[in-house]
C-alpha cells in the first residue's frame, strides 16, 4: 500500500515537528530512544528517515512502537507516481521545523558536501530552506574520521551548507578501537532540541 504525506494536513498547530534522518552508522541504534525522549515532551511530533543501511542497526518497528514514523526510499519511489500527487522529500522538508542527522555516517557526509541527491535523506536535504535549522552529528571509525577528505567534508558542510555540525567523541568504538569519531551522545542531542525549541516536559505540567 502506497503512502502519502502532505505537510499541510500533517503539521499541527503550536506543536514543533522534528526530522530525524538516521543512516549506515552503529549509531543509528540510538533512534528508538530519540525518538521515544523526544515524545516525552509536550506538542512535539517526530517523523524519521531512514536510509537502507540505517536498519542493519535497528528496527524500524521500535520507531512507530516509540511514537514515531519510518520513512524509507521505497515511499519515495513507490512507482505509483502521478501528476499531481505530493512528493515525499518536499513534504517532509515543508513540514520540518528542525532537522537531525543522528548518526551521519562518512558516506552520507560526502554525499551532503557533493550535493548528491540519490536517496529519500539526502533528496529532503538538498531540498530544506536554509532557514531550517540542522544539525549534523557525525558517527564513524577514528581513521575515517581523521582522513583528509573528511576535513574537507565538514568544511563545506559548516561554511558553504552553513548545518550546525555537533561531535564526534572519542570512546570505546563498536568496531573495537579507541578514539574520535563516535556519535553525540543521544541524550545529549535530545537537549539540543528541547534547548533550541524550548520544549516542556509532559510531566511538568
Amino acid at each position: 500500500m502506497v503512502r502519502q504525506f502532505v505537510a499541510e494536513t500533517e503539521r499541527l498547530q503550536d506543536h514543533n515537528h522534528v526530522l530525524l534522518i538516521t543512516t549506515g552508522s552503529v549509531a543509528s541504534i540510538k533512534a528508538p530512544l530519540i525518538v521515544a525522549e523526544l515524545l516525552q515532551y509536550q506538542n512535539v511530533r517526530v517523523e524519521v528517515v531512514a536510509t537502507k543501511e540505517s536498519f542493519a542497526f535497528y528496527d524500524p518497528a521500535d520507531v512507530v512502537k516509540a511514537g514515531g514514523r519510518v520513512w524509507t526510499d521505497e515511499d519515495e519511489w513507490s512507482g505509483s507516481y502521478k501528476i499531481g500527487d505530493p512528493i515525499l522529500h518536499i513534504e517532509l522538508r515543508r513540514w520540518a521545523d528542525i532537522v537531525l542527522v543522528a548518526p551521519c555516517s562518512a558516506n552520507t557526509l560526502s554525499k551532503i558536501a557533493h550535493g548528491l541527491c540519490d536517496n529519500l535523506a539526502t533528496s529532503l536535504l538538498r531540498a530544506l530552506a536554509p532557514t531550517t535549522p540542522t544539525y549534523i552529528f557525525p558517527a564513524m571509525n577514528t581513521l575515517m574520521y581523521e582522513h583528509p577528505l573528511t576535513a574537507e567534508h565538514l568544511r563545506v558542510v559548516r561554511d558553504v551548507v552553513q548545518y550546525q555540525v555537533v561531535g564526534p567523541i572519542g570512546k570505546n568504538l563498536a568496531c573495537g578501537d579507541v578514539g574520535l569519531g563516535a556519535m553525540t551522545e543521544w541524550r545529549d542531542i535530545v537537549k539540543i532540541v528541547v534547548d533550541q525549541m524550548k520544549l516542556i516536559r509532559k510531566d511538568d505540567k
